[in-house]
């Protein structure tokens, strides 16, 4: 028997303020997670959401070898709403692929959760991604020829669960992004640019994930428009969820809990770099982020992978 589908109800909700999406939020039903990935419940939020240690990504090519992260090591504990800025060519790309599991380090360890990735195998890993991670991009890629619910629902297609609930659940993410209830069945390309990534956030967030990884999310978004995306990230960071942003611009940078920079495929914690460090991880002073003024840096990106589960 065909499974009837969801009816959505007309009519635009009001736009949720911080208390109101975390009510929204907290009352999602998870997806059950890959079993090796599941947290026990005691001391789970003593143990950060993602553990790295002295990771190195180095990589070959016919011009030789390019060592794009050095010894890099950072903690993001639960809840926290982290920001990560850097001149291009300074590693952060790199980093945020290896935070998403899409590329692996050379060296080092990395602990999802308290899970070492590098045991994972690839189909546990796009697990991992379709699961655990919630990605928002700076182009939102969205499938312009589906509707803004059937984007939503698209993580939930890696799973069993129903079409109905994936209904239910996408409607559910829309609404704790504010967005209106009758766009729920345009496509993605009748939406603004605010409208969009406020539909990409909501798909980032289907799947109940241990932490939102977003890349320049204002990036392509005015000032106003960009106002309100940050909104709704402060509001998730209310409802307790875990976000790590790269960001260029330093304001937007401001607005997190701690501002973490790279420079030369290094890591630094606070809003200024001293030009006289050239190793390891410097713990200084934080400074106003908006004063930071980025220099050029060496290296390069990394290369392209398939996002697999990501989307």
């Amino acid at each position: 028997m065909a499974e009837s589908p969801l009816t959505i109800p007309r009519g635009a909700p009001a736009t949720p303020d911080a208390a109101a999406a975390s009510a929204s939020l907290t009352s999602t039903v998870p997806v059950a997670p890959l079993a090796s990935t599941a947290i026990p419940a005691t001391g789970a939020h003593s143990r950060p959401v993602i553990d790295i240690r002295h990771i190195h990504r180095i990589f070959e090519s016919e011009a030789g070898l390019a060592h794009i992260l050095h010894d890099v090591s950072l903690t993001v504990n639960p809840g926290e709403f982290v920001a990560i800025t850097g001149p291009s060519g300074s590693g952060k790309s790199t980093l945020m692929n290896i935070l998403g599991c899409l590329d692996t380090p050379t060296s080092g360890t990395y602990l999802l959760e308290g899970l070492n990735v590098a045991e994972l195998t690839d189909d546990e890993l796009a697990e991992v991604r379709a699961l655990r991670i919630g990605f928002v991009f700076q182009s939102f890629n969205l499938l312009p020829r589906m509707s803004v619910l059937d984007n939503v629902m698209l993580p939930l297609a890696y799973t069993d669960v129903p079409r109905r609930e994936r209904e239910m659940r996408a409607v559910h993410a829309l609404r704790s992004v504010g967005l209106p209830v009758d766009h729920y069945d345009h496509r993605t390309n009748e939406l603004s640019g605010g409208q969009m990534q406020r539909v990409a956030i909501a798909r980032a967030l289907v799947n109940d994930p241990a932490i939102i990884l977003a890349d320049e999310p204002t990036g392509n978004l005015d000032s106003v428009t960009g106002r309100q995306v940050m909104d709704t990230f402060h509001a998730l960071k209310h409802a307790g969820k875990t976000i790590v942003l790269i960001t260029h611009d330093a304001s937007v940078a401001a607005e997190a809990d701690r501002a973490i920079q790279i420079r030369d495929g290094r890591v630094y914690e606070g809003a200024y770099v001293p030009a006289a460090a050239t190793t390891g991880v410097a713990r200084v002073t934080a400074t106003d982020i908006a004063a930071a003024t980025p220099s050029a840096a060496g290296g390069g990106q990394s290369s392209t992978t398939n996002l697999g589960g990501a989307i």
